[in-house]
């Protein structure tokens, strides 16, 4: 499905990617890691084709969506093409609704309304609230939801479960797991070192940049000078 090879991107005359690679196939959850700092939020946006509105660009290397480039492509027609994001910060429209947010930016497909209020009641009992007015937990469930509803083919989830209480990590760990179970493509990037060995199929740590260690969540386990070096546990 999607395929990020040697990378290379950054904002002005900054330079952050040199050398990222990754994919992710139908089905599969695929997780982002690396110590802050290191190209993880560039990386997404890069694919996401975010950069250019923030004084960014790529410089290097191919992005390909479906066995085609979508390298250039401006963010909003990559997002019609099944690609949702859940960016980092939430980013929910503060001055509408709950039940507004969702519907905003919804697709037709499987994922409907009704869908999404099942797998988070929390926002059918808040329908009517603005999104300013809820909690951070509520607002990221609200952000997975809007993603959701726009019937992405792969969820990409930055920084999926940052600042957010245990309880509500737990809730969200609880849907990624479901949504893989129904076999959405999902790839991610979160610091919750079990969770995400937990969840992953493959993961792909970044440094300074570039793609340093990719596997299976069995080999990092295996690996803890790997761990120590990239992740600093």
């Amino acid at each position: 499905m999607l395929r990020v090879d040697s990378l290379a991107a950054g904002y002005g005359h900054a330079q952050v990617l040199f050398d990222v690679s990754l994919g992710v196939d139908a089905g599969q959850v695929v997780t982002l890691m690396g110590r802050n700092g290191m190209g993880k939020t560039t990386t997404i946006r890069a694919i996401m084709g975010m950069l250019p509105a923030l004084g960014g660009r790529v410089q290097a290397g191919r992005i390909g969506w479906q066995g085609a480039s979508i390298l250039g492509q401006p963010a909003h027609v990559i997002a019609r093409q099944g690609l949702g994001l859940v960016p980092e910060g939430r980013q929910v429209f503060p001055t509408l609704t709950v039940l507004e947010n969702l519907t905003a930016t919804a697709r037709p497909g499987p994922w409907t309304l009704p869908r999404v209020l099942d797998l988070f009641p929390r926002l059918g009992e808040r329908a009517g609230n603005l999104g300013a007015r809820l909690s951070g937990g509520e607002q990221q469930m609200l952000a997975i939801g809007r993603a959701l509803l726009t019937n992405p083919s792969l969820l990409i989830l930055d920084e999926a479960t940052e600042g957010l209480a245990p309880l509500v990590r737990a809730e969200i760990w609880v849907v990624l797991a479901r949504l893989k179970a129904e076999g959405l493509a999902i790839l991610l990037i979160d610091k919750n070192l079990g969770a995400v060995m937990r969840l992953s199929d493959h993961l792909v740590i970044v440094e300074k940049g570039r793609s340093v260690w990719a596997g299976a969540p069995e080999a990092l386990a295996a690996a803890p000078e790997v761990r120590q070096t990239y992740l600093h546990v």
